[in-house]
């Protein structure tokens, strides 16, 4: 049985790492809404809501949040329903040559890609391809594939095969073994590694600054990288257009964090 002073004692630590950990999201937040230099006059309250609007229109960020989301939705779309099928073969079935072929797959997580970046590109600049959206999210589609697998592949080795059997007896096909009766089940496992594709897609700045040359491809990550070359000495702008770029991170994780933290968990305990 767990004494009053223990629970105290855990929620005092709990309440100080917390702090620690939202400390620099605070000052975030506080410098956004701060005067956006010397000469600003006091706003609604002391705040100064309007560098949200100054840091969008001047950053150009209307592109280069499309350009993300447009990025972002065809590499999570992709990827996911690839490592879901792939999960779901090396997982269940034996083949031939199959153990060959997911350390192959797993090759695609060993290999950072700073390594292969360069020559990358070159191959896509024959293709035609940069300066598009399929030179900046078919290779994050490859990575987010190489893990994916991974993660749904441990995820349906270790899942519960009498109702799969039972369906097969009842004469379900594969196809529909997966479809209808495993990936309702494994709604929290196909969550949380949505929020994890998504959020690396969202954050990448190597791949969309070397397979765009020209910026027409350019992502928010990028256009916050080069507003703070040209705004340097507004710490508020800075901040604004900050926090413009981590919120769609932020909306994400809060609609889908219950399915998110229970996908973590169900993994940990089943590795």
């Amino acid at each position: 049985m767990t004494s009053r002073r223990e629970v105290s004692l855990n929620y005092l630590i709990l309440i100080a790492f917390s702090v620690v950990a939202l400390w620099p999201v605070v000052t975030i937040l506080l410098s956004a809404f701060g005067p956006a230099d010397a000469h600003s006059g006091a706003g609604l309250g002391g705040l100064h809501p309007e560098n949200f609007a100054t840091a969008w229109g001047e950053g150009h960020f209307t592109l280069y949040m499309r350009n993300s989301v447009m990025v972002s939705s065809l590499v999570v779309s992709v990827s996911v329903v690839c490592s879901v099928l792939a999960g779901y073969a090396f997982g269940t079935m034996t083949f031939r040559g199959s153990n060959v072929l997911f350390y192959l797959f797993l090759l695609g997580i060993m290999v950072p890609a700073e390594a292969i970046v360069v020559p990358l590109f070159f191959d896509l600049r024959q293709l035609g391809l940069t300066d598009t959206i399929w030179a900046v999210a078919l290779p994050q589609v490859a990575q987010s594939i190489a893990f994916g697998t991974y993660w749904m592949r441990t995820y349906f080795r270790s899942s519960n095969r009498s109702i799969a059997e039972a369906a097969r007896i009842d004469g379900a096909s594969n196809g529909q073994i997966l479809w209808r009766v495993q990936v309702p089940i494994a709604r929290p496992a196909i969550i949380t590694l949505v929020v994890l594709v998504f959020m690396w897609t969202w954050n990448e700045f190597l791949i969309p600054l070397i397979m765009s040359p020209s910026g027409q491809m350019r992502t928010a990550p990028l256009g916050l990288a080069f507003f703070q070359g040209q705004y340097s000495t507004s710490t508020a702008l800075m901040a604004a257009a900050a926090v413009l770029v981590a919120l769609p991170v932020v909306i994400v994780y809060l609609f889908l964090q219950r399915y998110f933290i229970r996908g973590m968990v169900d993994g940990a305990v089943k590795d």
